[in-house]
């Protein structure tokens, strides 16, 4: 038969369409073109302005702050009696041997818990192994180590120690001998130069003073009992702390600590000894930097100036410093700040309490709570410093940890004698540019936002109308085809010459065409069926005829033939004609409410009547279970799928029919121990006309109907079905299993 065409209504089409092309089509990308070009000047103005006026800024508080530096670096120049005569004139510094007395803003209370230390633990030491002095024995890490600092508040000099010691060993009751135990040394140069060394070798835990050893360097006699050097041992669970203080006025600049460790109570010897430098060589004594009071207090006014000052020595190591990174936010906005006639007026309060809270939405205002990496430094590193510590002015932006402020630090050298002896370093944040550069753009956007107001209503007016036809084309088109893919409508042609008239007349006539097709394809089966049953009754009664007369062997073979083709013929047509009659009774059925267990457990039995060679088994897990839908229709699809699993599992295998629950659906479940489908086929199963089957797997005819029937029929009880391959622990193919889900 051939395909019905409508020739007119494509050869209507075709010269509609040739007459819109050679029209003007005023599309949706020219509207909106048209509409946004008056918008793009406004970023590129605002962009314009603000990176002008802020790059204009940074140049002139750059060049404040060199001046600043200058400034501070000149009260400094040519006064060695600021500088410490012993650490600053060092030509290297080692860590660990060389300290540095972090200021401490509250009195350490010696208690040996070192609570007091905590907001400055991050700044202590690890001393390990190598700060070894002295050994008796392999280093063992885990034995003895500890962290260490010192610290200065008002004129004392704080220290810790967090001693770590897997046997603490206190100086006996009776003994007269310090280094016989655990024992903590001190060595340092009194102001007068003299080589001093103290030692706390407690009898017990708790209190402690320093005994002040003989002069000899070998000798461990203690002589007199310094009371200035008090302090507190706690033994504690994985060994001991030590708070000391004594007074800065007691030493110069050098000094030196050491923790010797006895374990043995018996021999009662040394085993290992470490420290900062070998208290017992006075040319070996490191130095501790405590801050300078002198300097502080020249630089103590500048805490006014709006900027943070640090005086370094030449190794880096800070001298003082004055003023808060958080308060140093550069120029000041106060120029342009509103007058008061301004604050009371109507126009002031909407600007307050509409505009500006829009305003920054966009505009970022200066953080007052990023991160100070320095807040707690006792040196200072960066390319400026290394430039000025070698006799040029530099400066250098940075950014905060946290990248929310820029601050911007200016150096500048410091001479003694021709010599660079220093540094001071002036810092201060890009704060009081931005908030310039906020305050100018909040002006500028009140311009901005009328352009932008006019502009995003006509934009917003134009996407409603676009969006609205969007919509309907939508609607129209999902109207027009039901839940399973079949054309039940058309689109409305519209007269409009943009893409979305344009769009839904084509999807109207791509909807037309494909309804003719899709009509063609629903009832080629029926009259195909139709018109070959008259010729197939023709020949099968010619051959009844021919069968009864006389004929030879050779023909009876070539007649039986022949009847059998007949009879697969009309096994086609029947099969042809089942699949049209169920599409049809399921669109006309009417839907009552079925007991699925009960209805399982009778055609269950039923197949094990019917079908001796196999094993059936039906097990319930899910309870009574009621749907709405056709029991013959269920029944039907369950026929179907037990046909199928019947033709591919083997002789006396099991059949298992399974209703569980999983979640708030009912599955069924139907396996068998059939050979595995193939990966590419598992999704096509389903498809009319599809199948599997090898042409020499069985003499019956096939047209891969049956599991199409069976989705067909749970799609009319609103419910899916799968198919797919059953795998062992192992992963091996062990069968395929059909499921139901409802």
């Amino acid at each position: 038969m051939s395909r019905p065409v409508n020739q007119p209504k494509k050869q209507q089409a075709s010269q509609g369409q040739s007459k819109q092309r050679f029209r003007f089509r005023f599309g949706i990308r020219l509207k909106l073109l048209a509409l946004s070009l008056f918008l793009f000047a406004i970023p590129w103005l605002g962009y314009q302005y603000v990176w002008e006026l802020e790059s204009y800024l940074r140049i002139g508080q750059e060049q404040t702050m060199v001046g600043t530096a200058r400034a501070v670096a000149t009260a400094l120049h040519e006064r060695p009696s600021l500088f410490d005569t012993q650490s600053a004139y060092l030509t290297d510094v080692k860590p660990g041997t060389d300290l540095y007395a972090h200021k401490i803003h509250d009195p350490i209370r010696l208690d040996g818990k070192l609570d007091d230390w905590l907001d400055y633990q991050h700044l202590s030491l690890a001393y390990g192994q190598d700060h070894l002095l002295d050994y008796s024995d392999d280093y063992d890490p885990s034995s003895f180590h500890f962290r260490h600092m010192v610290g200065q508040f008002g004129e004392y000099l704080y220290a810790m120690f967090e001693v770590t010691d897997e046997s603490v060993l206190l100086r006996g009751k009776n003994s007269l001998r310090v280094d016989r135990n655990d024992y903590l040394q001190i060595a340092m140069t009194d102001p007068d130069g003299r080589f001093q060394r103290y030692v706390v070798a407690p009898q017990e835990a708790g209190w402690v003073n320093a005994y002040l050893l003989s002069e000899p360097v070998d000798s461990m006699r203690p002589v007199s009992l310094e009371t200035q050097i008090q302090g507190r041992w706690l033994n504690t669970a994985t060994g001991y702390n030590i708070e000391l203080r004594f007074p800065l006025g007691m030493m110069s600049s050098k000094i030196a600590f050491a923790i010797t460790d006895v374990d043995d109570p018996q021999s009662r010897q040394m085993r290992y000894r470490i420290g900062t430098a070998n208290p017992n060589k006075s040319d070996a004594l490191g130095t501790v930097l405590v801050p300078s009071p002198e300097i502080e207090n020249i630089i103590k006014g500048l805490k006014y100036s709006n900027a943070r000052v640090w005086v370094i020595d030449k190794h880096k190591r800070v001298l003082a410093r004055s003023g808060n990174i958080h308060k140093s936010v550069g120029l000041s906005s106060s120029a342009y700040s509103s007058t008061q006639s301004l604050k009371n007026s109507w126009w002031q309060r909407i600007e307050q309490e509409w505009l500006l809270p829009i305003y920054y939405q966009i505009l970022t205002k200066p953080p007052a709570d990023f991160i100070d990496d320095l807040q707690d430094a006792y040196a200072l590193q960066g390319q400026d410093i290394n430039q000025a510590l070698t006799g040029m002015p530099a400066s250098l932006w940075r950014l905060s940890p946290d990248n929310k402020a820029v601050i911007l630090s200016a150096a500048h050298p410091i001479f003694i004698d021709e010599n660079v002896m220093g540094a001071v370093v002036v810092e201060q944040t890009t704060n009081g540019i931005r908030t310039l550069r906020n305050r100018a753009l909040e002006k500028l956007f009140h311009v901005i936002l009328a352009v932008m107001g006019l502009g995003t209503l006509a934009l917003f007016l134009f996407a409603s109308r676009m969006s609205f036809r969007i919509r309907k084309l939508r609607n129209q088109t999902e109207a027009a085809i039901d839940s399973h893919g079949k054309i039940i409508g058309t689109i409305a042609n519209v007269n409009a010459r943009d893409e979305i008239g344009d769009l839904a007349n084509t999807f109207n006539l791509v909807l037309g065409r494909l309804g003719q097709y899709n009509a063609y394809l629903q009832n080629m089966s029926s009259r195909l069926s139709h018109e070959l049953r008259t010729p197939v009754a023709i020949v099968k009664s010619s051959l009844e005829n021919l069968q009864l007369s006389h004929h030879t062997n050779e023909d009876a073979q070539y007649i039986e033939r022949a009847q059998m083709g007949i009879k697969r013929l009309s096994s086609i047509l029947n099969n042809m004609s089942e699949a049209t009659r169920l599409e049809q009774a399921v669109q006309s059925d009417e839907r009552e409410e079925f007991d699925v267990n009960a209805l399982l457990t009778g055609y269950v039995e039923g197949y094990r009547m019917t079908y001796p060679s196999h094993h059936f088994s039906y097990v319930n897990e899910a309870g009574e279970t009621l749907l709405l839908g056709s029991g013959d229709l269920f029944g039907q699809m369950l026929d179907k799928i037990i046909a199928n699993a019947l033709e591919f599992s083997p002789q006396d295998s099991m059949i298992a029919v399974q209703l569980c629950q999983r979640g708030s659906k009912r599955v069924l479940n139907i396996d068998n121990n059939g050979p595995a489908l193939p990966k590419n086929m598992q999704g096509k199963l389903f498809d009319s006309m599809v199948s599997v089957r090898s042409e020499q797997a069985t003499s019956e005819p096939h047209l891969g109907l049956g599991l199409h029937i069976a989705k067909v029929i749970a799609q009319f009880h609103n419910a899916e079905i799968q198919i797919e391959n059953q795998h062992s622990e192992s992963g091996q193919p062990i069968g395929v299993r059909v499921s139901l889900i409802f």
